[in-house]
């Protein structure tokens, strides 16, 4: 059963990303047409959102950012949830591997930025932009082999992502935040306060979650936090046990749904309101400014080092153990998609940079395509050496 769910979510994203990747190659191909200029205006257009008296009015950029991305974090920690209770996280000895080396692969590529830009104090802001990981992107690649990767190679990529995610999420909600209103965030607590009761008196009408989700969102929107916040924290007050005469639960039944609508609609729908790169005077210059070259470094070089060493520390000091039927080489082609950031490291970015002069956000994204490029295309020459030795006589001893 958990290698058919595993399946069903892998044909899923390796659909996603394929769309993923056309909606960031028409982004590309527009911004650098004659109608780069409508594209950017587009963007640029305002709309209001009008509830109860309430008025908040953004860009369709802002829409996207901060609304269609919360259904993406809302998806993130259903699949937390569900897997840290009664799914493949609920042992530790088989979240320990993952959780250490996706924090690993933050701490390292946010460390080697910071060095190459400390001189540098409004470069300095987006030290947080490599350290996520493409989700969509990777299984994307590694689904191109088909089922001569290992079943525990999958499992340590799709667990280190969530975990990946999680730590974008608390970087966002922590660092991320502008002035606080304490009225919404006195709000929002009690919703959720609210959420977690009717969780607890065994209430499992989807519905009422969501309406009040809904309105969590729209206390979150308001409070200065990042209103993708409010996804990860809908998700925690989910109903994970079944209803009597249910096949599945609460929480199931909504990530279900939602996990199409993420992968074919609101990460490429992200990636084409995100990835449209003027190439018009690019440079080397720009290539070697401490922005770009921190991010390419990041995530290019950074994310494999501190995916690859840290689960190799642990593996060589007993704490966990190599993943059945794995190589040390497999498991270093996927740290090399690990660096894969794209959507993740665009969303970061512009949250870094949104204060800052558009050129900074050009920077950006010219070091995230170009590290994501260099990362994805070595990581699948890797793994395709690594899976088409794996049949040979191979130690599986660290050289």
């Amino acid at each position: 059963m958990l290698f058919n769910a595993i399946h069903r979510f892998l044909k899923t994203e390796a659909k996603g990303s394929i769309i993923l990747f056309i909606a960031a190659l028409a982004a590309l191909i527009i911004s650098n047409s004659v109608f780069a200029e409508g594209y950017q205006s587009l963007l640029e257009t305002s709309f209001e959102f009008k509830m109860a008296g309430l008025v908040v009015s953004k860009t369709v950029l802002s829409w996207i950012n901060e609304g269609l991305m919360t259904i993406f974090f809302l998806l993130v920690g259903l699949e937390l949830k569900r897997e840290c209770l009664i799914g493949h996280l609920s042992e530790f000895q088989k979240r320990v591997l993952p959780a250490v080396s996706a924090f690993g692969g933050m701490m390292v590529p946010a460390l080697i930025y910071a060095m190459i830009t400390w001189r540098h104090n409004a470069a300095l802001q987006g030290w947080a932009v490599p350290v996520a990981t493409d989700i969509a992107f990777a299984l994307g690649v590694l689904s191109i082999f088909g089922k001569r990767i290992p079943l525990g190679l999958r499992l340590f990529l799709m667990t280190l992502a969530i975990f990946d995610d999680v730590g974008a999420i608390i970087i966002i909600a922590v660092f991320q935040a502008h002035e606080l209103s304490w009225i919404s965030i006195f709000l929002a607590g009690t919703i959720l306060l609210f959420l977690f009761i009717l969780n607890r008196v065994g209430v499992q009408r989807l519905w009422i979650y969501l309406i009040f989700g809904v309105l969590l969102w729209v206390c979150v929107l308001q409070s200065g936090v990042h209103a993708t916040v409010a996804g990860m924290l809908i998700a925690l007050t989910m109903p994970i046990h079944h209803q009597k005469g249910e096949d599945i639960s609460s929480l199931e039944r909504l990530e279900k749904i939602l996990q199409p609508w993420a992968a074919y609609f609101v990460m490429p729908v992200f990636a084409f309101a995100n990835a449209g790169l003027p190439l018009k005077g690019l440079s080397l210059r720009l290539l070697i400014d401490p922005v770009t070259l921190g991010i390419v470094t990041g995530l290019f070089i950074g994310k494999q080092c501190g995916v690859f060493g840290f689960a190799w520390l642990m593996i060589q000091s007993g704490w966990a153990k190599l993943p059945e039927r794995v190589t040390w080489l497999q498991l270093y082609g996927v740290a090399l998609l690990c660096g894969i950031g794209f959507t993740m490291s665009l969303f970061i970015g512009t949250l870094a940079f949104q204060d800052e002069a558009p050129l900074y956000l050009i920077k950006v994204r010219a070091g995230v395509l170009l590290a994501s490029l260099l990362s994805g295309i070595l990581g699948a020459l890797v793994l395709r050496f690594a899976v088409d030795t794996t049949h040979k006589p191979m130690n599986n001893e660290l050289l």
